[in-house]
């Protein structure tokens, strides 16, 4: 381990709440409806969170200016609340996305604009996110998180990907989403999994094997700690840890906003294009590639029918690595907000109780990659490539989108 990361154990429900208004209020609520209520696995729930702070940025930037908004650009008179324009603009987005839950967002709703003076101010804001979210809901995305497509097997053999649960496949739908950014799903797909008879699939088969076994006696007890501190639902674990550092570094609501819409689209399009390559390759995961290595045609593997890995293989294609996608995408977006990768960063892990802190956010990067193989869920190529995509689909979103104004009108907000 890299002496940039230190660990921190700690209750997690003695950590101090993170409270920056109602840009991260609403941040916490759409994290919790996304996937506390709405159950979206991580592929999925990436693209839901985009799509809320999408929202949030645009209703924010249209009440304080200084940056390009990301879709709709509302006519918003001087003055304006910003709470009430943010907290309008995800209600509206949330309802329209989870109506199951609409008796719950709106009391939090409601509690929100309670809190805010009552007066013209108040007014204006909430008819900037009526205009935001409406706008917000017309994102062809949505058409295909509605979408149903079931998965259907093809021919079984060495290399094919086949579900490691009883449970449908995850993800199916998210090769048909029109993402929030890139141009298309396909735009940076990679080139592919190492061919089964290479050296290079050997030497990954082999690695993964040896450390990535539920009993493994090669791997560390702290590689089996970060492998689990890992497993931790990435997009709950993610929204919670940009919080708690865009509170520490005293952001303000609208910076929180940007930091918040650059991280989570970012993070969307990489599991968009994450999956678009998945279901395109349909490669198989270790527990099948090690299970039956004696059908690959590769005399440098050997099969072994008792494998299994550290915890349950995700049921979706290896290859490549979604969070590997996800979170270089969203550690580029970070890089490109701070202007420096050298971002001293810390997360925590629900499923450890640790707070693991990182000095530069290429760290959290090469952790994840290492803790995905230690838990037998990846071939170390797989996570190398992943990171490869998402940080091409980070430089791209942050490059082309939620750049500063030329000329920023100052605003109190």
């Amino acid at each position: 381990m890299k002496q940039a990361v230190m660990v921190v154990v700690a209750s997690l429900a003695c950590a101090p709440a993170v409270r920056a208004g109602g840009v991260a209020d609403w941040s916490v609520i759409a994290q919790n409806a996304v996937v506390v209520e709405g159950r979206k696995f991580p592929g999925e729930a990436a693209v839901y969170m985009g799509i809320v702070h999408a929202a949030i940025y645009d209703a924010a930037v249209g009440v304080a200016g200084g940056y390009r908004p990301y879709r709709v650009s509302p006519a918003v008179p001087p003055g304006a609340s910003l709470d009430a324009a943010v907290a309008t603009a995800a209600h509206r987005v949330l309802v329209g996305l989870f109506p199951g839950q609409q008796v719950a967002l709106d009391a939090a709703y409601a509690a929100s604009l309670a809190g805010i003076p009552d007066g013209q101010p108040k007014a204006d804001g909430i008819a900037a996110g009526e205009e935001v979210g409406a706008g917000i809901l017309e994102l062809p995305a949505i058409d295909g998180l509605n979408s149903t497509v079931p998965y259907i097997q093809p021919q079984p053999g060495p290399g094919v990907w086949e579900p490691t649960a009883s449970t449908p496949p995850l993800g199916t739908k998210l090769p048909l989403v029109v993402p929030l950014a890139l141009d298309a799903a396909s735009q940076f797909r990679p080139d592919g999994p190492a061919p089964l008879r290479s050296h290079q699939y050997a030497a990954d088969v082999a690695y993964v094997k040896r450390v990535g076994r539920v009993d493994s006696g090669a791997r560390t007890e702290e590689q089996t700690r970060i492998a689990l501190f890992w497993t931790d639902h990435d997009i709950l674990q993610w929204n919670r840890n940009l919080l708690r550092l865009a509170a520490d570094r005293g952001l303000s609501q609208v910076r929180t906003a940007r930091l918040l819409a650059m991280a989570h689209v970012a993070g969307s399009d990489a599991m968009i294009a994450c999956f678009d390559a998945k279901y395109h390759y349909l490669s198989w995961r270790p527990l099948h590639a090690i299970q039956r290595a004696d059908t690959d045609g590769n005399p440098q593997t050997q099969a072994d029918p008792t494998w299994q890995p550290l915890r349950p293989t995700p049921n979706h294609p290896e290859y490549p690595s979604a969070h590997a996608c996800h979170t270089t995408a969203v550690t580029q977006a970070l890089e490109r907000f701070f202007g420096t990768g050298a971002v001293p960063f810390s997360l925590d892990s629900l499923v450890t109780g640790e707070t693991r802190r990182y000095g530069r956010l290429k760290d959290v990067v090469e952790e994840v990659n290492r803790a995905r193989v230690w838990a037998g869920f990846h071939f170390a190529s797989s996570d190398e490539e992943g990171s490869r995509l998402g940080r091409r689909v980070g430089r791209f979103v942050a490059r082309n989108f939620f750049q500063p104004l030329e000329c920023p009108r100052a605003s109190s907000n």
